[in-house]
C-alpha cells in the first residue's frame, strides 16, 4: 500500500502513525532505534506490506500491469489503491480527505525531529503539492506516477500506467474496494497484538 492507505490504518496515535509512515526507510532492527510507538508503526507497516504481496486480489490487480511494468506493477498497484481510497474517502472516515491530511502534516511538523533526513527533505514537496488529496483525482494520481517514473531515471513508463487505470477503472476500483475491507480487519487485529507484545515487554 502507498502512504495513504498506510496513514489511515495506523489508528488513532500520532507516533504509530509516523511509524508506519517512515517504514520504508528503516531497515532490519533499526526500527529499536525509536520510541516504542513508533516502533509499533513500522512493524504494522511491514505486516501490512505482507499481508498486501500474499494477498490474491492484489495479484488479480499487478497482473493485469505485469507484462509492461514487470517489478513495478506492485508500486503501481499500491499508488492505484491509494487513488480509490482518496477518492471513496467518505466510505472510511467521517473526518473529510483536506481536514484529515491537515492534521497528518500538522503531527509530522510536531515530531519533526523523530523524522529521517530523507523523509524531512521530501516534506516540503509533499505539502505544497498536497500529495496525499491529490490521489483522489486522475490527474493527480498522474502526476504521482509521473514523479515515480523520474526517480526511476524513466525506465519504469510508470507515467503511462494512468492509461490502464482509464481502461480498467471499475476493475481495479472492485478490487480495492474487496481486499481493503480485509486489510482494515487485518490491520486492527495486528495492531492490537502489536501494542500488547510492546506493553509486556
Amino acid at each position: 500500500m502507498n502512504y495513504l492507505a498506510h496513514i489511515y490504518l495506523s489508528g488513532e496515535s500520532d507516533l504509530v502513525t509516523i511509524g508506519n509512515f517512515i517504514a520504508d526507510g528503516i531497515k532490519g532492527k533499526d526500527y529499536k532505534k525509536y520510541p516504542k510507538e513508533i516502533q509499533i508503526g513500522i512493524l504494522l507497516h511491514r505486516n501490512i506490506d505482507t499481508f498486501t504481496d500474499a494477498h490474491q486480489t492484489v495479484r488479480k490487480s499487478t497482473k493485469r500491469l505485469h507484462e509492461k511494468y514487470s517489478h513495478y506493477s506492485g508500486i503501481i498497484v499500491d499508488m492505484l489503491y491509494d487513488h480509490f481510497l482518496a477518492k471513496n474517502w467518505s466510505n472510511y472516515s467521517p473526518i473529510p480527505l483536506e481536514t484529515y491530511v491537515d492534521a497528518f502534516y500538522d503531527s509530522l511538523e510536531d515530531h519533526y525531529d523523530l523524522l529521517p533526513l530523507r523523509i524531512q527533505k521530501m516534506m516540503p514537496y509533499m505539502m505544497a503539492d498536497n500529495w496525499l488529496v491529490s490521489y483522489a483525482s486522475i490527474d493527480g494520481i498522474s502526476r504521482a506516477l509521473e514523479g515515480m517514473n523520474r526517480r526511476t531515471k524513466n525506465r519504469s513508463s510508470m507515467n503511462e500506467a494512468v492509461n490502464e487505470l482509464e481502461e480498467f477503472y471499475k476493475d481495479f476500483e472492485n478490487e480495492f474496494t474487496l481486499f481493503f475491507e480485509e486489510l482494515i480487519v487485518f490491520s486492527k487485529q495486528k495492531l492490537k497484538e502489536l501494542e500488547l507484545k510492546t506493553n509486556t515487554q
